[in-house]
C-alpha cells in the first residue's frame, strides 16, 4: 500500500470529504456495469454499446448503455449514428440531460441513454447486422464496431 494511500485512510476516518471520496469503493455501479440488462450491439477499445428495445403507448423506445473510459454529461443530448448492412441511420436522443455514473473499481463510466424509433428505424436494428456505431455530443464522439 502507498504512502498517500495510508494518509488518506488517516485523513478519511477524521472525515475528510475528499479523502472520504478517493477511499470509496463503488459496488452499486459496479454491479450494474456487470449485469447490464439486453444485447450487446458495439464494443472497441474505446467502450461498448448495450441496448434492449421496449414499447410504451404505442412509442418503440431503444433504452441503450454505453460503458466507456470517457464521462459523457451534456444537456443538449446526443446523436447516434448507426451504419447497418442495409441502410444509415441517424437518431437523436430521447432526453437532452445525458450524465454517467463512474465506477472506480473498474475505472469505467456507465451512460444510459434512450432513443424513440420509428417503426422502419426498429425493425432496422433488430433485423440487420450492426457494422459501425458512433455516438455524437458536445465535439466528442465514440466510435464502435459491430459484433461478427
Amino acid at each position: 500500500m502507498s504512502v498517500f494511500r495510508k494518509i488518506d485512510k488517516v485523513l478519511a476516518a477524521f472525515g475528510n470529504i475528499r479523502a472520504l471520496e478517493r477511499t470509496h469503493v463503488d459496488t452499486y455501479t459496479e454491479d450494474l456495469i456487470k449485469n447490464v440488462p439486453g444485447k450487446k450491439y458495439a464494443e472497441s477499445k474505446e467502450g461498448q454499446f448495450w441496448g434492449e428495445f421496449n414499447t410504451l403507448n404505442g412509442y418503440h423506445f431503444f433504452e441503450c448503455t454505453i460503458l466507456s473510459r470517457q464521462n459523457i454529461k451534456t444537456w443538449n443530448g446526443g446523436v447516434l449514428h448507426l451504419k447497418t448492412s442495409e441502410q444509415n441511420l441517424e437518431i437523436s436522443t430521447d432526453n437532452t440531460e445525458i450524465e454517467s455514473d463512474y465506477s472506480n473499481v473498474s475505472n469505467t463510466w456507465m451512460t444510459k441513454v434512450s432513443f424513440i424509433l420509428e417503426k422502419k428505424e426498429l425493425n432496422a436494428i433488430k433485423n440487420e447486422k450492426v457494422i459501425n456505431l458512433e455516438f455524437l455530443w458536445k465535439k466528442k464522439k465514440i466510435v464502435m464496431y459491430g459484433l461478427k
